[in-house]
């Protein structure tokens, strides 16, 4: 460990990244596993709880739209067996909306819930929004792996669009790392964000092909809703690089990658500025 940390320091010091900036990447890094740690601490399964709760989203969804309301699927390469196929699905849409509404909503409440650290001098306060949208990724990432382990076995086929998956990771971060910024400056003025927010998210959710299929909305209407909403097309994507091994909407992939760019610089840009006032709402 000691040669790789060493290593790893000889790296930072050919790349041309101000100290400080590798100084702030260490906090959050250890602010990230603190954060974690201290979600389920003292529980016997631990971190494991959050793929639990993935899990039994999956259950009650898939029972609901897939025996319930007998929605069908037909994708190339998927188990036999409707529910399973449904279920495999509605896991690879329903992973980037989880990572994405943890995070954000906690982002939101990240500076109201931190006045100590907001009113003391050295503290970068741009990390704080980071640390739960990072925790939320993290914890989505173990449902990601039983997804690949499940269609794996189900399968019998891995496909190497995988290879693709943090290009994807790039606009999903930035996107909500942008609204994450600018809901929690505004909630330190305005406290009825994170209620709003709430209830906005539960509509979002349902505008958003998760629990259905893109073909279901009239063809017309579907270049409007991937241009419209970042994250249906991230959860297209997602099913496009893990379940069917091809890919088939590139251009709004870059069209993601614009938005999600536009929404970070405009975000941070509002947090940067009502960040001086922060200590003094506090």
């Amino acid at each position: 460990m000691r040669g790789v940390s060493h290593k790893a320091t000889q790296v930072r010091r050919l790349l041309p990244i101000p100290n400080k900036i590798w100084t702030n990447y260490d906090l959050l890094g250890t602010l990230v596993r603190r954060d974690l740690a201290a979600r389920y601490q003292g529980s016997l399964l631990g971190n494991l709880w959050s793929l639990v709760n993935q899990l039994s989203q999956l259950l009650i969804y898939t029972y609901v739209f897939s025996i319930v309301l007998k929605v069908k699927l037909s994708i190339q390469g998927l188990p036999a067996n409707e529910n399973i196929s449904f279920g495999l699905w509605l896991f690879a849409g329903l992973l980037p909306w989880i990572a994405f509404t943890t995070g954000l909503i906690q982002a939101t409440s990240s500076v109201i819930t931190q006045p100590n650290l907001v009113k003391k001098v050295v503290f970068p306060l741009t990390l704080l929004p980071l640390v739960p949208i990072f925790s939320a990724f993290i914890e989505s990432s173990l449902g990601l792996m039983a997804l690949i382990v499940a269609i794996a076995i189900t399968s019998h086929l891995l496909h190497p669009t995988l290879a693709l998956l943090p290009f994807l990771w790039i606009p999903q971060l930035l996107f909500t790392t942008g609204l994450g910024y600018l809901f929690a400056g505004l909630t330190v003025f305005v406290r009825d964000i994170p209620q709003t927010l709430g209830v906005m998210i539960n509509i979002w959710f349902y505008l958003t092909p998760i629990v259905y299929p893109i073909t279901s909305i009239p063809q017309p209407w579907q270049k409007f809703i991937f241009y419209l909403n970042p994250m249906a097309t991230i959860a297209e994507l997602y099913r496009e690089i893990v379940l069917t091994g091809e890919i088939l909407h590139w251009r709004e992939w870059g069209v993601i990658y614009l938005i999600s760019t536009c929404v970070f610089i405009g975000g941070f840009w509002c947090y940067k500025r009502l960040r001086p006032a922060f200590a003094d709402v506090l």
